[in-house]
């Protein structure tokens, strides 16, 4: 369908690829990984043709459908969510109406030959508009948005009125209900709650039957979704077959073994060069000698990539507050409306949140987690009821709205001296380093991060306090995996509490062991990890 064959990218000095290529093939599922930098967003880009290659050859089956969501939605105005979602399958609307006007001429007099020419492009439009879905596109647009959790009392809603992040879901809207042969899928679950992606990994198993390719944070996702992964590293590019769990077993299996080859490699060039050092200024070894060089000369090096460090960084143990880290009596929230009126958040919670425990805050979007957080770090007030810290508690709150609060001057080295102004310059290099910032990417300035660096900016000042109560609202929100990865180990080893909102099904899955689920304004708590949860909302137990 689409091949990419010995394609070579660079951007300045910056060898993205060289020589390097993949298939995408009808049916296929497949993941885009690699380091951030390494040229996924340029595979997109040659793949839709608006970036070239500097060499080797891109080949598109005639009249492929490409559908590309990215994280840069453009301008919405003027239409409503539905109207917009639709304005995406233009060219399925255009057919639509040469269909309509073909049938209307076919009732007006004309030659024989003229009606075969006519019937003859009617068949060939119909056929295309078939392909495209074109019978069943509203009640596509329809189904699409509501999956993505934009119900039908919001389809007419203009596009303007909606925030952000309910764009992108209508931008992704859009593609999908395009259904084209190949499906580019830019972080498709960025701004996705867990019930979203649920039906997002279900939609495209079940509904979408053209071929993918994505890049996604979520390992969740990513394992239920594809069955081929494309790694793009090194300057290379590098396919396995299987899920993204299989790709991290295989990676590291081909990485052993390519280490093995290059001890062996190296063990045999070490003897070579030794002969000839030995032997160089012999005439009676001359023949031998240049034949060795020679045979040096013609050898294929094995290069070692340079190894993604990661360095393991040991949280000193927050001061210990008391078993009781929060009491909660009736507590409620309700917001003011416009015509006076309360919008009810949630309400009657009692209980107690106790010192180590790990909390998920779940529910559908808009259920009010984000409002129970605000209300639990002290950022908002509570309408009725007490919320109470325990003794010795020292909280630490992490929001997205953090990120707006870094001075964008300062460096990430300067950011978290400020924050622990009494450690060495070696234990913040250290705890940097944890945080993926080695090197020179210490003295970056905020300004110049991307979302992810930020966040894991404001994690690293977050953890090196000495807080022993962390309530976290969407903490894996723009990280990659790897950093996800990290942040999971550290909050695994912290030994304070931590209350946090995250729609990762893998990372709670591997935290949690208590559950609160808000529910049209009612908090369910579940005495279990988020597997056990999941169990007993799904009546499995």
């Amino acid at each position: 369908m689409i091949h990419l064959s010995n394609i070579t990218r660079q951007h300045g000095s910056q060898v993205l690829f060289r020589d390097a290529g993949f298939q995408i093939l009808p049916g296929t599922h497949t993941g885009l990984v690699g380091p951030n930098g390494a040229g996924k967003t340029t595979i997109f880009r040659i793949i839709t043709g608006e970036e070239e290659v500097d060499a080797g050859e891109i080949t598109r089956a005639r009249k492929t459908t490409i559908g590309y969501f990215s994280q840069d939605v453009g301008d919405m105005t003027g239409r409503s969510a539905l109207e917009e979602v639709m304005a995406g399958a233009g060219d399925t609307v255009r057919l639509g109406r040469e269909l309509k006007e073909m049938e209307s001429a076919m009732g007006e007099l004309m030659s024989e030959d003229a009606m075969a020419d006519l019937l003859e492009r009617y068949g060939a439009v119909m056929e295309e508009f078939e392909h495209k879905g074109g019978y069943d596109l509203d009640s596509r647009a329809q189904s699409v948005l509501t999956g993505l959790g934009i119900g039908p009392d919001r389809f007419h809603q203009p596009v303007e009125s909606f925030s952000g992040g309910w764009k992108m879901r209508i931008a992704l809207a859009q593609i999908l209900t395009l259904k084209p042969d190949v499906l580019l899928l830019d972080e498709p679950t960025n701004h996705l709650d867990v019930e979203s992606i649920i039906w997002l990994e279900q939609w495209l198993a079940d509904t979408f039957d053209g071929a993918l390719l994505m890049t996604s944070h979520d390992r969740d996702f990513m394992n239920r979704v594809v069955t081929r992964v494309v790694e793009v590293a090194n300057k290379s590019i590098t396919t396995y077959g299987g899920n993204y769990d299989f790709y991290e077993r295989e990676r590291e299996l081909r990485r052993d073994q390519l280490l093995a080859s290059h001890r062996r490699q190296q063990e045999m060039l070490s003897k070579e060069e030794e002969f000839i050092a030995r032997f160089a200024a012999r005439a009676s070894h001359a023949a031998q000698v240049q034949s060795r060089v020679k045979k040096l000369e013609k050898i294929d090096r094995i290069e070692i990539p340079a190894e993604e460090r990661v360095v393991r960084f040991e949280f000193n143990d927050p001061p210990r507050s008391g078993d009781d880290v929060v009491v909660m009596e009736s507590l409620a929230k309700s917001w003011a409306l416009p015509d006076g009126g309360e919008h009810p958040v949630f309400g009657g919670v009692s209980g107690v949140i106790r010192r180590r425990n790990k909390i998920a805050v779940v529910g559908v979007n808009g259920a009010g987690k984000s409002t129970f957080l605000k209300v639990l770090a002290g950022q908002a007030e509570p309408t009725t009821g007490t919320v109470g810290l325990g003794a010795n508690v020292e909280l630490g709150y992490f929001s997205q709205h953090a990120m707006e609060l870094l001075d964008p001057k300062k460096s990430v080295f300067e950011t978290l001296q400020d924050a622990i102004p009494l450690a060495g310059i070696g234990v913040i290099r250290n705890l940097l380093g944890a945080f993926l910032f080695s090197g020179d990417a210490a003295d970056k300035r905020i300004e110049n991060l991307s979302g992810g660096e930020k966040s894991r900016v404001v994690l690293a000042t977050l953890l090196a306090r000495q807080v022993n109560f962390l309530v976290l609202d969407e903490p894996t929100n723009h990280l990659d995996i790897r950093s996800r990865e990290i942040l999971l180990g550290a909050l695994k080893n912290f030994a304070g509490t931590v209350v946090l909102v995250s729609h990762d099904r893998h990372f709670l899955r591997l935290l949690v062991d208590r559950v609160f689920e808000i529910d049209h304004g009612e908090m369910r708590v579940y005495e279990g990890t988020y597997d056990y949860y999941l169990g007993k909302v799904n009546g499995e137990g």
